[in-house]
C-alpha cells in the first residue's frame, strides 16, 4: 500500500499534468498557428472525396470561406438537413432501371466491386482510377449486365446529387460547383447536371439578396421602412427561388421581429396595436407555430386584462362613480371582454342609473340612521312609458281625464308596496310628535252602517277604522289628510336619509297599470280572481246591506278595507294599488290634462288647497275603479276611504 507522501506526490503530479493540457488545448483553439496548424486546412472543401466529411457532420465540411459566406446569409434558426446518405439511399431505393444479369460476377468484376464498396464506403466517389465510379465503371466494361456495379454506380451518383442538393440548400456554391463539375463524369447524368446547374445559377443570383436581408435584419430593418427592410428581400428571393430554405427561415425571423412588437403593445395594454402587429405577422407566414402562440398568448393577456377592466368598472360602480366606470367598462369592450359579462356589467350599469343599483321589481326596505325602526317595504318600478288618462271610446269616462297623453318615466322610482298601515303611522305618531289634522281639525269622514252612507264623525281619527272604530294595526291606515301623509313622508327621509315623498299623480297611474293599457290593470270586466278588496255584487255587510252598484258575480270577503296584501299584486308587485284605500298623490288638482307635464314629475301650482286622490277604495263604483279615474279634495280632508302610499326618490 503506497505511503500519504506517495499520493501526495502523485496527486500533485496528476494535477500539473492537467493544467498544462488544459493551457495547451486553449492555446491550440484560439491561436492554432503556434503548432503550425493552418486553420484553412482544418476543414477542408468536400469535393472528390466525401468520407471524412460524411462522418463528422451532415452532408459533410464545407470551406471556411464557405462557412463565412453561409454566415452571413444564415438569417435564422439553424437548417436541420438529412444526412447525405439518408438522402442517396433514398433515391437508390427508387431506382427500377437495373440490368437484368444473365450469369454471376467473374471473380475478377467481384474484386473490382469489392474494392468500390470500399471506394463509397470511404466517401471517395470519384476522382483517379481508385474511386467507386472508376471501379464500378470498369467492373460494367466488363461485364455489362452486373446489377451490383450498375446499383453502386447509381448510388455514386445519388450521393453527388443530393450533396450537390444540400451544399446549394445551404448556399455553398463552390462545393456545389465542383461536385457538379464530377457528376458530369458518371454516365447518364446529363438531365440532372442541368436542372442542378440551373439551381446553382440562381443561388448565385439570391446569394447577394440574401446577404443583403441578412444584413437589414441585422441593422433592424426587418419589415420597415418601405422599400430597404429585409421582408421585401426576402420575397424577392423567393421570387426567384420559390423553395430557398434560407429565404424561408428569414420569413420566419422577420415574422418574430413583428410578433415581438405585438407582444410589447400587450404590455403596454395596446391591444390595438397588437391586432395590427398579429395581422402584419400574419401577411408574413400566415401559419407558422410561432404566429399561432403569440395569438394565443394575446388572447390570453386581452381576456384578462379585459376581465381585470370589468373588476375596476365594478367597483367602480359599487362606490357611486359611474362615469368611471363606463370609461373602464367601454375599453373592456374594446380589449375583447367576454360578451355576457360585459352584458351583465350593462344591466347593473343601467340599473345603477335608474334605479339606484337596484333591480326593476326589486324589494328592499330602509333602516333608520338615529333609532330603531325602518321603511316601509319598498319595490323597485322600471321605467317606461304610460298613456295616461281615458281613451275617447271608454266607458265611463270624464272630461278630467282626458286629454289621454303620452308620460315618459326615464328615471326609476320605488314605491311602498302597500299603503300606509295603522301600525306603521303610529310609529311616525310617536316618534315624532306630529298631531294629525283629524286631532288638531277634530274628526273625519266614516261610514254609517244605518244609512249605508259616509257621515261626519268628530271623534274619529286615524287610530279608528273606516266606520270609525278602534282599527288594527295591520289596516291601511284611514281618516288621515293630504297633511298628514306629506308629514309622514317627510319623517322617513329624515330617519333614512333617503327622499322619500309622495308619488306624482303620473307616477302613479302608471305603477297602477302595470304596463296594461285595459279598462282596469287585471282586464277590462269583473275580474276572475279575487284581485283586489272591491265593491262586489256578493259582498254583504254586518248588517246585510248589498252595494247597488257593483261588480256583477264578484265577491272579495269584505265591507271596508282590509288588512294590507290580503288580494293578489298587480304586474309591478304593487298590493292594493286599485283598491282597498283610494290614495293621495302630490299634485294639485286640475281640470283636464291640458298642459300637464309629460315627463312624470307632479304637477304642482303654488298655494294650491285641492289635492287629487287616485285609485279605486273598498267603496268606490266600477266606474271610479277604472285606472283612468281621477278626483280632488281639499288637502285637509279626512275620510275611511282614503289613505297613502310613499315613494322613494332613487
Amino acid at each position: 500500500m503506497p505511503s500519504k507522501e506517495t499520493v501526495r506526490r502523485q496527486r500533485a503530479l496528476g494535477g500539473a499534468v492537467g493544467v498544462v493540457v488544459l493551457g495547451m488545448a486553449l492555446v491550440y483553439h484560439f491561436f492554432p498557428r503556434v503548432f503550425h496548424v493552418d486553420p484553412a486546412q482544418v476543414a477542408p472543401r468536400r469535393s472528390m472525396n466525401m468520407g471524412p466529411m460524411a462522418a463528422s457532420s451532415p452532408g459533410g465540411a464545407r470551406s471556411t470561406q464557405a462557412m463565412a459566406e453561409a454566415s452571413e446569409v444564415d438569417a435564422g434558426p439553424p437548417l436541420t438537413l438529412a444526412p447525405t446518405e439518408v438522402i442517396a439511399a433514398r433515391m437508390a431505393a427508387r431506382n427500377t432501371q437495373l440490368p437484368q444479369q444473365m450469369s454471376a460476377d467473374t471473380p475478377q468484376v467481384q474484386a473490382l466491386l469489392t474494392d468500390a464498396g470500399k471506394a463509397l464506403r470511404a466517401g471517395q466517389l470519384v476522382g483517379d482510377k481508385t474511386s467507386a465510379a472508376a471501379l464500378y465503371q470498369e467492373a460494367l466494361k466488363i461485364k455489362p449486365d452486373s446489377r451490383r456495379a450498375a446499383q453502386g454506380l447509381f448510388e455514386v451518383k445519388a450521393r453527388l446529387i443530393a450533396a450537390i442538393g444540400q451544399d446549394i440548400t445551404m448556399g455553398d456554391a463552390d462545393s456545389a460547383s465542383d461536385l457538379l463539375a464530377s457528376l458530369k463524369t458518371l454516365p447518364n447524368a446529363d438531365d440532372d447536371v442541368a436542372s442542378l446547374g440551373e439551381q446553382i445559377k440562381t443561388m448565385n443570383e439570391v446569394r447577394p439578396l440574401l446577404a443583403k436581408a441578412a444584413g437589414l435584419l441585422q441593422d433592424g430593418k426587418a419589415d420597415q421602412p418601405a422599400g430597404d427592410n429585409a421582408l421585401e428581400v426576402y420575397r424577392q428571393v423567393l421570387q426567384l427561388d420559390n423553395g430557398n430554405a434560407v429565404a424561408q427561415q428569414g420569413l420566419l425571423q422577420v415574422q418574430r421581429v413583428v410578433l415581438d412588437r405585438a407582444l410589447a403593445a400587450v404590455a403596454q395594454n395596446d391591444f390595438k396595436g397588437a391586432d395590427q402587429a398579429l395581422a402584419e405577422a400574419s401577411s408574413v407566414q400566415s401559419s407558422s407555430p410561432q404566429l399561432r402562440d403569440v395569438q394565443g398568448r394575446v388572447d390570453g393577456m386581452r381576456k384578462q386584462r379585459a376581465s381585470s377592466l370589468l373588476i375596476q368598472a365594478r367597483s367602480a360602480l359599487d362606490s357611486g362613480n359611474t362615469t368611471l366606470a363606463q370609461q373602464l367598462a367601454e375599453q373592456a369592450q374594446t380589449t375583447g371582454a367576454d360578451p355576457q359579462a360585459l352584458q351583465e356589467f350593462n344591466e347593473r350599469m343601467t340599473n345603477a342609473r335608474l334605479y339606484a343599483s337596484y333591480k326593476p321589481g326589486q324589494s328592499f326596505t330602509d333602516r333608520f340612521v338615529d333609532l330603531p325602526g325602518q321603511a316601509p317595504s319598498m319595490v323597485v318600478i322600471p321605467t317606461g312609458s304610460v298613456a295616461m288618462g281615458a281613451p275617447d271610446n271608454e266607458d265611463g269616462r270624464n272630461d278630467n281625464e282626458t286629454p289621454q297623453h303620452d308620460v315618459t318615466l326615464a328615471k326609476g322610482f320605488a314605491m311602498a308596496r302597500t299603503d300606509i298601515t295603522v301600525g306603521q303611522f303610529r310609529e311616525f305618531v310617536k316618534a315624532s310628535g306630529y298631531v294629525p289634522d283629524s286631532q288638531k281639525l277634530g274628526g273625519a269622514s266614516v261610514y254609517d252602517e244605518g244609512s249605508g252612507a259616509m257621515r261626519d264623525d268628530s271623534s274619529a281619527s286615524w287610530q279608528s277604522d273606516y266606520a270609525g272604530r278602534n282599527a288594527d294595526d295591520r289596516l291601511p291606515v284611514v281618516n288621515v289628510s293630504w297633511n298628514d301623509a306629506k308629514a309622514y313622508a317627510d319623517w322617513l327621509s329624515e330617519r333614512t336619509g333617503k327622499k322619500y315623498r309622495l308619488p306624482s299623480e303620473s307616477e302613479f297611474e302608471y305603477a297602477l297599470r302595470g304596463g296594461t293599457t285595459t279598462k282596469y290593470w287585471w282586464g277590462d270586466g269583473t275580474p276572475k280572481s279575487k284581485v283586489e278588496n272591491l265593491t262586489g255584487a256578493g259582498d254583504r255587510s254586518a248588517n246585510g246591506r248589498r252595494w247597488s252598484n257593483a261588480f256583477s258575480g264578484y265577491r272579495d270577503g269584505f265591507w271596508g278595507p282590509a288588512p294590507v296584501m290580503s288580494f293578489a299584486a298587480n304586474p309591478f308587485g304593487l298590493f292594493d294599488i286599485n283598491g282597498n284605500v283610494s290614495e293621495w298623490v302630490q299634485d294639485c288638482w286640475h281640470d283636464n290634462y291640458i298642459r300637464a307635464p309629460r315627463d312624470g314629475s307632479a304637477w304642482i301650482n303654488p298655494g294650491c288647497g285641492t289635492r287629487v286622490i287616485r285609485g279605486g277604495s273598498w267603496g268606490s263604483s266600477p266606474d271610479q275603479v277604472r285606472s283612468a279615474y281621477r278626483q280632488g279634495a281639499g288637502a285637509s280632508v279626512r275620510s275611511g276611504r282614503v289613505g297613502f302610499r310613499v315613494v322613494r326618490e332613487l
